[in-house]
């Protein structure tokens, strides 16, 4: 070895121990052992199949065993926000995240301070179901009866965070009508409760809506995309028929704060080459979901963004 090139390496060394590995070094060695990927949803939920999905793939690619943990609620998120920032626990779940500080006064974390977006791994096209005894037959109609009979209509969820929650807080935003929330313990509550004229309105998902609409017992008025869902191409989306507003119900993959930037974009790089594949396309379309990718910098904006504007449509629909 040349005197110049031990110089170097003597510099390089020095460095390293000064200010820690270089960044490429510790993505390139990442991972090296067992990664976890919290779902803070039960097990057979669509978060939970999607990380799954995810899993199987990473494992292959990393030849690192990858594992889904259930972990419902609160103490799911809890322990990831806390958890070590090596990049080996992460968390898949959905844009209720992004209320949840707002959803619970005495919360043990911040949903954007203490974690580290990763991507977008899919969007869950969602429609406006209506007991068919309401008497709208569209979007517009029904939107003259809500500013015409203010605080009479009503539309259901799962609860405060769910994503059908965010759905109708948004329409009622957007189209300037008083609209009144009814929560329930579950999802099929909420269905139920339409089906039984308990409550008039509902965000439901492609299938439930599909299936619901074909019986008879709902009526579809609009999606919620920018455009037109095939498995329903009949119904209209809010902007064709007549109102500015598209909500995006997403599941993305996170991490806690302080990851080291590198490993961040190592997972991103080879979730996103997943997520765009035509295998994983296939799989998250038979949980009638559409795979969407991000760049981090992309997401963690999404999640500031989301975070703030449904604050302030919290605080109008709760009071």
């Amino acid at each position: 070895m040349t005197v110049v090139r031990m110089l170097w390496v003597g510099m390089a060394a020095l460095l390293a121990a000064t200010f820690g590995a270089p960044a490429p070094a510790v993505a390139q060695d990442y991972p090296n052992q067992r990664v976890t990927i919290v779902v803070p949803f039960g097990a057979g939920s669509v978060t939970d199949i999607m990380a799954r999905i995810l899993a199987d793939e990473l494992a292959k690619r990393w030849n690192q065993q990858v594992v889904v943990e259930n972990r419902p609620g609160l103490a799911g998120t809890v322990g990831v926000a806390k958890a070590a920032p090596d990049g080996y626990t992460l968390m898949l779940t959905s844009n209720g995240h992004t209320v949840a500080a707002l959803v619970n006064k005495n919360l043990p974390f911040d949903p954007v301070k203490d974690f580290a977006g990763i991507t977008r791994v899919s969007s869950a096209p969602l429609y406006l179901i209506i007991n068919p005894e309401v008497p709208a037959k569209t979007l517009k109609e029904l939107i003259d009866l809500a500013k015409a009979k203010p605080g009479t209509l009503n539309f259901s969820s799962p609860g405060l965070a769910s994503t059908t929650f965010i759905a109708g807080a948004l329409f009622r935003k957007a189209a300037g009508i008083n609209i009144v929330h009814v929560p329930f313990k579950s999802a099929p509550d909420a269905v139920t409760a339409v089906v039984r004229g308990d409550a008039q309105m509902y965000f439901a998902p492609v299938n439930l809506s599909k299936e619901m609409a074909e019986a008879g017992k709902v009526r579809a008025l609009a999606a919620v995309t920018p455009q037109r869902i095939p498995e329903m191409p009949n119904v209209p989306t809010f902007r064709e028929a007549g109102l500015d507003y598209v909500y995006d119900s997403w599941f993305g993959l996170m991490a806690p704060a302080g990851v080291p930037r590198p490993i961040i974009e190592k997972i991103n790089h080879d979730v996103v080459q997943i997520i765009q594949s035509p295998e994983a396309k296939a799989k998250l379309a038979a949980q009638f979901v559409i795979g969407v990718t991000d760049t981090p910098q992309q997401f963690d904006k999404i999640i500031h963004d989301e975070t703030a504007n449904l604050t302030e449509v919290f605080k109008e629909i709760t009071n």
